[in-house]
């Protein structure tokens, strides 16, 4: 068999829908930013020690540059190389003359909450989010609680590339812990809904990934007034997302029916995702979740703009919601590319499948906990189970499979996957996408294939992996 021809990244489409263009122009110029920061396996470049060291002197030098006094907050999640990356960040920040505020673990959302709470400079999170637990990741927020846009991801890698400059000894950055932060970030995320929605009588199973929301989750819930049982809240460094959590939901939809519950909630590892199961047992996605708190929004006039999802989104979702007469429309994966058509088009609700979904009028960025509060909120304002709001939804069959893809591998030519691609297509019927994609966040090359029935739909991915498994390994 011939070589296969490479080409850069960019998703294969087969769908006919409108293409999305890339709203992060430039990305590609980064050497280690990612769609999510910088993100690595645990003692490899440029997950080391010394390198992150580095990392925070360079991201002091450019973000505390004219409000260093400010400070800079630093979260995590609960692996246990977060010690080691937690302390290499603040003796860098040091150095650079930024003051350093720690939080210990603590959810991705509510880092960027407290970063604008406080007025600080900037806020910097140390996960690697659903990965597992032999990863981890540095992400960085602006004092506006947002991601930090591309140039000054640029920049910070710029400076990289430049020697570490201690600053006098007079004006090295402090280090000290915020000890009201849990409080702070509670009360945050009950300003969301209305003051006298309680859950009295609710039974709610919450399983926190063993992961960063492990204190924060269960309590939020408790002082609504429901009755908690928690899972997913034994962290031991190494456990984080295994078999629990928003990656596993089959573990909460157990639950829930051995304790007959009223919900599951199922976070991951930093807390910006979120899964449900109903009373039933049956699994929420964030699809779901979309369209539960569009036509929510819509009953009480809070809508605004399009929903946005990504091209991973269920067509059953879009058709659905047309059906409402709310306008969707898609944007590439990744929370950065959804925060930029909400805003480019006027939207406030937006987010993808895995459960990470952004409301833009109560908080900047993704929040697990905010998003399980509108879910329930809606329950609790309709008076009808969770089951009851999806009446409404259609979905058509879909799959994804992950095959491990080398980062330095591009996708396989159009022209190269054609007769597999065109196969597929009739196996399927109309409609039906097809998306080839690498991960931003993992070497894994992502195959979604939708439409059909469960028979064909099977065949198909089968088939598709298989061809891309063998052009994989030949181009090796």
């Amino acid at each position: 068999m011939a070589r296969p021809r490479l080409r850069p990244e960019r998703p294969m489409r087969t769908e006919p829908a409108q293409r999305v263009r890339e709203t992060a122009e430039g990305a590609g110029r980064r050497r280690f930013f990612g769609t999510d920061g910088i993100r690595g396996e645990v003692g490899l470049p440029p997950m080391t020690p010394e390198w992150v060291l580095k990392l925070g002197w360079a991201a002091g030098c450019v973000l505390g540059r004219d409000q260093a006094h400010r400070g800079v907050v630093i979260g995590k999640d609960t692996r246990n190389s977060g010690y080691l990356f937690e302390s290499a960040l603040e003796s860098g920040l040091s150095a650079a003359g930024a003051s350093v505020f720690l939080l210990g673990p603590f959810p991705t959302p509510g880092v960027s909450y407290l970063t604008t709470a406080i007025g600080a400079a900037a806020g910097v999170v140390i996960s690697a989010s659903h990965n597992p637990y032999e990863d981890n990741g540095i992400k960085f927020f602006g004092p506006d609680g947002r991601k930090l846009p591309d140039a000054l991801e640029r920049e910070i890698e710029e400076r990289l590339q430049e020697p570490l400059k201690l600053v006098s000894l007079g004006t090295l950055g402090q280090v000290r812990r915020l000890d009201d932060a849990n409080e702070r970030y509670l009360d945050f995320c009950l300003a969301s809904v209305p003051a006298d929605m309680s859950l009295s009588g609710w039974t709610i199973c919450v399983d926190c990934a063993h992961g960063a929301t492990y204190r924060l989750a269960p309590a939020l819930f408790e002082r609504l007034g429901a009755r908690v049982i928690p899972i997913g809240v034994d962290p031991n460094g190494v456990n984080i997302n295994h078999e629990v959590g928003s990656l596993h939901p089959e573990t909460l939809a157990r639950t829930v029916l051995a304790h007959r519950a009223d919900l599951g909630v199922a976070f991951d590892g930093d807390g910006d995702r979120v899964i449900l199961v109903d009373a039933g047992g049956e699994i929420v996605d964030g699809d779901a979740v979309l369209y539960i708190l569009a036509c929510d929004r819509l009953a009480e006039h809070r809508l605004h703009g399009p929903v946005v999802g990504t091209v991973m989104s269920n067509l059953g979702l879009e058709e659905s919601l047309r059906e409402r007469q709310i306008p969707f429309c898609r944007a590439p994966v990744g929370d950065r590319h959804v925060l930029a058509r909400l805003e480019a088009e006027g939207g406030v609700l937006g987010g993808e499948s895995s459960g990470h979904v952004i409301h833009l009028d109560l908080s900047p960025t993704g929040d697990g906990l905010i998003t399980a509060l509108q879910v329930i909120r809606a329950i609790w304002r309709e008076a009808r189970p969770l089951s009851s709001l999806l009446s409404g939804l259609n979905r058509y069959p879909q799959k994804t499979v992950n095959i491990a893809w080398p980062r330095d591998c591009g996708l396989p030519d159009s022209q190269e996957m054609s007769p597999d691609l065109e196969s597929a297509r009739r196996l399927l019927g109309s409609p039906a996408r097809i998306l080839i994609r690498p991960s931003g966040t993992e070497p894994l090359l992502r195959v979604t294939v939708e439409g059909g029935e469960a028979g064909t739909l099977e065949q198909a991915t089968r088939q598709l992996v298989e061809r891309l498994t063998e052009l994989r390994d030949a181009a090796r």
